[in-house]
């Protein structure tokens, strides 16, 4: 049960000197300007027209908030929100901001509350946003308080729309938004329900880290199946993502926003490359071996070809499947040059304790300091240290290019591409 809830007035951005310096290289989607990654003026639109937009911004999952009265905080962009399940049983989300004076009233990650109470002038709401008290509202002794005219149900929080699909939730600061499964896509919408078939899941932790680098940059990491090919050691040597294994790199069809990268891995514990091969990858090495080789056992649970999924719902979300470890992945974004990742890893309510245990040891793949996340986050630092020092002022994205969106080879940079081509529209860049 969800309730939808119009929000009031839209902010229309005025013109901003800064964005008119802001013109697209004659390269077209074969070049991408520093300033996307650096520019505060961009950043500022970014918000307005994406976050703020018609998107659906993923915020938690249902697993999270399972009984009245508990709630957790989220994000929408760089917009505090509290996501909070009400005695009623259905699911609002609002911004966590007192109506009052612009405190953030909710300071706990999450728990149970009957209701929400500001901690500077302890003005309370429900677990729905609404306004329900206000200390001294008619004054002392009849002098002060609020004027006659003061209604307690025009000051609530300010309410996002909200929906769910299969125990992901979601919010959207739009009324114009279209429902969540043709915000997907068909394709994308497939692939989603191969992870999230509509079976109660089971919350078995969170990793957090900043990363110094733009928000972006975490998408085309991972519509990027060459550097893949390339940076990642764990990958290459057992076989996960590897030039020569059966893979995809999918960009939905309707605007090139959302992604699925897949790779299938072969049965062999090893990756077999040839020689050739070899002297393309030098983070391919012969010599590192697992310990415990359990930790590459792949049980096939899905009626899918891949066993690694890296799927990209734009603009915040991340579904990763790789081998049986399971999880979401929200980018919040934090200023130009910043971002926090918030990983939410999980099973199914009907795991075996066996199956739970796998999940738990495979999940030293994913996180802050995995063996493939530590990886992505010092290179997306290296390229924003770059971008933000050099004198140099485009990035070149040539690969397969002529190619927009799908693409059949692995060293392709078409999915970026196809973002791009959504994004310029948007943002009117």
């Amino acid at each position: 049960m969800y309730q939808s809830q119009t929000v009031i007035g839209q902010t229309v951005a005025s013109k901003d000197p800064a964005l008119d310096q802001c013109v697209w290289p004659e390269q077209g989607l074969d070049a991408i300007p520093d300033w996307v990654y650096t520019s505060q003026a961009v950043y500022d639109r970014e918000m307005e027209r994406i976050f703020q937009g018609d998107t659906w911004n993923y915020v938690a999952l249902e697993c999270e908030i399972p009984n009245a009265g508990d709630y957790k905080r989220s994000y929408v962009g760089a917009i505090p929100v509290v996501v909070a399940r009400a005695e009623d049983g259905t699911v609002s989300v609002f911004e966590n901001r007192c109506a009052h004076r612009g405190a953030e009233f909710c300071r706990s990650s999450q728990g149970n509350a009957k209701e929400f109470v500001c901690p500077y002038h302890q003005w309370s709401y429900t677990l729905k946003g609404d306004l329900q008290g206000v200390p001294f509202k008619r004054g002392v002794n009849k002098e002060g308080g609020m004027p006659r005219d003061f209604r307690n149900e025009d000051h609530g929080l300010r309410k996002l729309n909200v929906t769910a699909l299969n125990g992901v939730i979601f919010a959207s600061y739009s009324d114009k938004v279209e429902p969540i499964e043709e915000y997907l896509t068909p394709e994308i919408l497939e692939d989603f329900k191969v992870v999230f078939p509509g079976k109660k899941l089971k919350l078995l932790g969170y990793y957090r880290n900043e990363l110094p680098c733009n928000w972006k940059m975490y998408h085309e990491n991972l519509k990027d199946p060459y550097h893949a090919t390339l940076l990642h050691s764990f990958l290459v040597v057992f076989g996960l993502l590897v030039a020569g294994n059966k893979s995809m790199m999918f960009a939905d069809s309707k605007h090139g926003r959302h992604g699925i990268m897949g790779s299938a891995k072969k049965d062999e514990i090893y990756a077999s490359v040839s020689e050739e091969t070899k002297k393309e990858m030098r983070s391919f090495s012969d010599e590192l071996r697992l310990r415990d080789e359990r930790f590459l056992d792949f049980v096939k649970e899905f009626n899918s070809p891949w066993s690694v999924t890296m799927t990209t719902i734009w603009p915040n979300l991340v579904v990763q499947r790789e081998m049986n470890t399971l999880g979401v992945r929200q980018i919040i974004p934090n200023g130009p040059n910043s971002m926090i990742m918030q990983w939410t890893m999980f099973g199914y309510e009907d795991d075996t304790e066996e199956m739970l245990r796998h999940r738990l040891r495979q999940g030293n793949l994913m996180g802050p300091s995995g063996f493939l996340g530590l990886e992505d986050n010092e290179a997306m630092r290296f390229v924003q240290e770059g971008v933000r020092r050099s004198s140099t002022d485009v990035n070149i994205i040539k690969l397969d290019t002529g190619t927009i969106g799908t693409s059949n080879t692995l060293i392709s940079e078409a999915a970026i591409r196809a973002m791009y081509q959504y994004y310029r529209g948007v943002m009117e860049l």
